[in-house]
């Protein structure tokens, strides 16, 4: 028996190319086949079954660079430049519990499954335990880690050495690698809030269990006047140096790079993520010179506090990003062409999480969605591609599957208790809108 059939929708090849009247068939976690659709497909058992009239079909989304962490940060960085590292988002890192990781978590589940994203990438936050179990019920793919840095000075709940940094995501590998959709990550939080030992430490074990190694990079000019500074070599020429670069490591955002730093990427096959609203604060990614050397790349939403975690609106901002910086200035329109944006978003995303999926086809993993395409605003379109990219939204998702298991149905999300998690959600404001009030009537006092 198959696990789920779908019936009579339209899909979206992996040329680009869309296919109506087609049936997808879905066993052990895997498309078995995608052919075209015959009445006898009624009769067929299955686990599952979707109507996929009025339905395109396509791969599911991959976030590739997320924080759990800061979901509960919506609304408070935008406009609050500048420092929002050392002045907004690191206190309150500092200050989470199992109890608001749990919370975090649930809410950026939610958001992801209703948005279409059935991958992520969380570059690391604290209480990670919390967020895995939540992730784990989800049914979500996932890739985690921990937040890495031995700086001086860091708050004292979440001040570590080289080796306790390192010690606390072999303890979130040991206990949930593997467990449900999930990996692990070894993670440098910021290069220049790490030691070279642990630099190296993070390396060597992440090498030692075949686990990918993530960190931000390049992404202000601050980092990389540091190591200029300090190191007499940029960012990845350092960590090239220092022989931690390879197929393995995710170098999130990437925006200054030098012509040497985007041939290192090319030579030792590091996967790339550009966050194309958070990042235009700070510059636009030369994307075009890293698609021309074969890098791959993909799209991250670099959490809730940085605009939600809905990769459509990322896509398009990628879009207007691309157009303004290199297309005008050239004179082509295409310079990021529409179908190659939703292949980041999906294919690429897949491989750099070094899955095997993001592809509609027999033999990948069943991570797909179904967008509802007979709506004023989808419908009709002369290139569905296009109308994908330029207007589809977080609410045009109905279903969303994650090896081959329905974790969303007709926009009901099947794994959590939508309802439940918004009622703490809503708790949660309450509380944080009292202590502000309290908080502004002091201060009122004690400036009168």
């Amino acid at each position: 028996m198959l696990d789920l059939l779908i019936t009579d929708a339209a899909v979206l090849l992996p040329d680009g190319t869309v296919r109506s009247g087609q049936t997808v068939e879905i066993e052990n976690g895997i498309i078995k086949d995608v052919r075209p659709f015959c009445g006898g497909d009624l009769a067929m058992e299955a686990q599952e079954r979707l109507d996929g009239t009025g339905k395109l079909v396509m791969p599911g989304l991959a976030d590739c660079h997320m924080h759990t962490g800061q979901q509960l940060l919506k609304g408070k960085v935008l406009d609050a430049l500048p420092m929002i590292w050392t002045r907004i988002m690191l206190p309150f890192e500092s200050t989470l519990t199992d109890r608001k990781m749990e919370l975090s978590a649930s809410l950026a589940a939610l958001e992801m499954i209703k948005s279409g994203t059935t991958a992520f990438v969380d570059a690391g936050s604290y209480h990670m335990e919390a967020a895995a179990e939540v992730y784990v019920r989800s049914g979500l793919r996932g890739l985690l880690s921990v937040s890495t840095m031995d700086e001086k000075g860091l708050p004292d709940s979440i001040a570590q050495t080289a080796e306790e940094a390192v010690a606390q995501t072999d303890r979130l590998y040991d206990s949930y690698n593997g467990r449900g959709n999930l990996k692990v990550a070894y993670s440098l939080r910021s290069l220049i809030s790490c030691s070279d030992e642990l630099n190296q430490r993070a390396a060597e074990r992440a090498k030692e269990r075949g686990a990918r190694l993530q960190a931000h990079m390049n992404e202000y000019a601050g980092e990389v006047n540091y190591f200029l500074t300090n190191k007499k070599m940029r960012p990845f020429e350092y960590l090239d140096s220092m022989g931690i670069l390879d197929e393995d490591f995710i170098a999130a955002h990437c925006l200054l790079l030098s012509e040497r730093e985007k041939e290192i990427l090319a030579e030792r096959n590091v996967k790339v993520c550009h966050c194309p609203f958070s990042n235009c604060g700070k510059g636009a990614p030369d994307t075009p010179s890293l698609r021309e050397k074969g890098i791959c790349i993909g799209l991250g939403t670099d959490g809730a506090a940085h605009g939600g975690l809905s990769l459509w609106n990322e896509m398009k901002i990628f879009r207007s990003v691309m157009n303004v910086v290199y297309g005008s200035r050239l004179n082509e329109p295409a310079v990021m062409p529409a179908e190659y944006i939703l292949r980041m978003a999906t294919e690429n995303g897949y491989r750099l999480m070094g899955e095997d999926g993001g592809r509609l086809e027999a033999g990948r993993k069943a991570d797909l969605i179904t967008i509802k395409m007979l709506q004023p605003h989808l419908y009709p379109t002369g290139n569905t591609v296009n109308t994908l990219l330029e207007c589809v939204t977080a609410g045009d998702v109905c279903d969303s599957i994650v090896n081959g298991k329905l974790l969303m149905k007709d926009r009901k999300v099947l794994t959590l208790d939508e309802e439940k998690i918004l009622a703490e959600a809503a708790e949660y404001m309450d509380r944080e809108m009292k202590k502000t009030g309290e908080d502004t009537a002091a201060e009122r006092k004690k400036v009168s």
